[in-house]
């Protein structure tokens, strides 16, 4: 049952995710209005105590929080451009996946319409909504994330504001899945490698990921590096000539053993690009010189 003190929201498309987010509302006792072109998508939340609005004005008429989650940016100003002022005094949250420079764009078009805009990304899949582990992350209005707080929050244990620039959600989000599937691959390509000797990548498996724990040790002491800004780059662990020269023991392995050589190959040409420009000497966190320059490559 709703509790009267718990602020009213209202989620407008009912995908998986769309779902999910207006469920772990309803859970939580947020009365809770949905919309969705196709209506038979709510059936399940109107049984749980969800009210269906009959269209996208009246649904954004019952609450001043107002969170979307579509499809595409494009089908969320399908359904949005023509309510004209409806979103006056909202808080609007797009948890539409898209682009930063779509975020940005459409907070200006939300600030428009006298709407607080927050740009959200969500780290999850709709099983895991309203979990301690889900991720999600908004930038955009502080206003409308300190006002609307405790109801986002609902959604994740970890539910974080990322700063006002509606954009870094999204550059969030991605970063975090290029870290993912970096080391996915890396991994699947080291399962490779051992395959080629008959050894199991269950296996392998719990070496990987005890290996992790020493990354993520360089990790921290590369974002220090980066961070401080004077480009000196102490090698503390390893000079990148010395991990250059265990590439090179990667690339002929995985040459010599039938494996799929991409990957390696573009690690191995980066380092030799960063000993180029001078980092031989440095740790491997001045690989960052090449990656903030779009003409590196």
């Amino acid at each position: 049952m709703a509790d009267n003190n718990l602020s009213p929201v209202t989620v407008i498309g009912l995908g998986l995710m769309g779902q999910a987010l207006a469920g772990a509302f309803l859970k939580a006792g947020h009365p809770t209005t949905v919309w969705n072109r196709s209506s038979q998508k709510a059936d399940e939340l109107v049984q749980q105590g969800a009210v269906l609005a009959s269209s996208p004005a009246d649904a954004v008429a019952a609450s001043e929080l107002v969170v979307v989650c579509v499809s595409t940016y494009d089908v969320m100003h399908d359904i949005l451009d023509p309510l004209d002022g409806a979103l006056s005094g909202r808080a609007l949250v797009n948890l539409t996946s898209g682009s930063s420079e779509q975020a940005r764009e459409t907070a200006v078009w939300a600030s428009e319409r006298g709407a607080d805009y927050l740009d959200g990304a969500i780290m999850a899949i709709p099983a895991t909504i309203g979990g301690a582990e889900a991720i999600l992350f908004y930038s955009g209005s502080d206003t409308a994330f300190t006002t609307y707080e405790s109801a986002l929050k609902v959604l994740g244990g970890r539910t974080t504001m990322v700063g006002e620039d509606p954009g870094l959600a999204v550059l969030y989000d991605v970063a975090l899945l290029g870290v993912m599937w970096g080391t996915l691959n890396s991994f699947i390509h080291g399962a490779a490698l051992l395959k080629s000797a008959g050894i199991e990548a269950g296996t392998f498996l719990p070496w990987a990921t005890s290996w992790l724990d020493a990354v993520k040790f360089f990790a921290t002491d590369y974002a220090g590096q980066i961070d401080a800004g004077d480009k000196k780059y102490p090698a503390n662990d390893a000079k990148i000539e010395t991990h250059f020269a265990s590439i090179e023991h990667l690339l002929h392995e995985s040459q010599t053993q039938g494996v799929n050589t991409e990957l390696p190959t573009l690690v191995h040409e980066l380092a030799k690009r960063a000993i180029a420009k001078g980092h031989a000497e440095n740790s491997y966190a001045a690989m960052i010189e090449l990656f903030q320059d779009p003409k590196a490559s």
